[in-house]
């Protein structure tokens, strides 16, 4: 089949569940559906979502830096790259380092913070793992957290249900203020979280950026309504449509 013009190589760095719609098993079909070349790189094996309160999980870093040494010697390139669940500090710094390796002009990153929902993080994710969200945001174009995620990322309103405008815009502030201290591209947080409380997240932080970005006002709505399956969903489509729309350096821009 012949490579559309607006085809990019898109690199998935998540995890891969052994049962659930989640992560790689949810991503990899529709980025493919949108057309593109989609690669992945498994940062676990999950034997299912972690919401059974029962998994295990196996450590995929020892593969993740062989792989990513043969790429290099392929000369593998990669226009989009976004990133998921993490099992390790040292992932990050192996993840980092290959997004440095990959920088150019139009290359587009994004980092979905999986981590919690409802107000709580997720079974087996620890402060260890919000701190290593962290530096991995501040090397991304764009993140979609959700209202806990965002929370937990920024230190503000935790466990908080139903934000009012003023405590959305200090979350969204606070998620901004991650990027530039990576470099000189701001981090834009464009996708929504938490049932109710996020339909005033979106009329107060979301909708105009939204439009700006994709033509579209659409995603914001679909982030808004994120249960976990759901959010994958919305954080894919938001990855597809800014890989064929949205330049990192007008996001930059927009932010600056």
């Amino acid at each position: 089949m012949e490579k559309s013009k607006n085809s990019k190589n898109i690199l998935i760095i998540n995890d891969m569940p052994g049962y659930g719609k989640v992560a790689l098993a949810a991503m990899l079909p529709i980025l493919s559906n949108f057309g593109h070349s989609v690669y992945n790189l498994p940062t676990a094996l999950v034997s299912n979502t972690l919401d059974y309160g029962k998994f295990t999980i196996l450590d995929t870093t020892e593969y993740m830096k062989k792989s990513i040494s043969v790429w290099k010697d392929l000369g593998f390139s990669f226009d989009c790259i976004t990133t998921g669940f993490l099992a390790s500090a040292e992932q990050v710094d192996i993840i980092r380092e290959f997004i440095d390796s990959q920088r150019k002009e139009d290359l587009l990153v994004m980092t979905d913070p999986i981590m919690g929902d409802d107000g709580k993080l997720y079974n087996g994710v620890t402060e260890e793992t919000v701190e290593n969200m962290r530096r991995l945001i501040g090397v991304a174009d764009v993140i979609v957290p959700n209202v806990t995620e965002a929370q937990f990322l920024t230190g503000l309103h935790v466990g908080k249900e139903g934000l009012n405008q003023e405590e959305a815009r200090e979350l969204v502030d606070g998620l901004l203020a991650f990027g530039p201290k990576a470099g000189p591209r701001a981090a834009l947080f464009s996708s929504l979280g938490g049932f109710l409380g996020s339909i005033a997240w979106y009329a107060a932080a979301y909708a105009s950026t939204s439009k700006g970005l994709t033509g579209l006002a659409a995603p914001g709505i679909l982030g808004a309504i994120h249960p976990i399956i759901p959010g994958i969903l919305a954080s894919a489509a938001i990855f597809a449509l800014c890989a064929k729309r949205v330049r990192p350096s007008l996001i930059s821009k927009s932010f600056a």
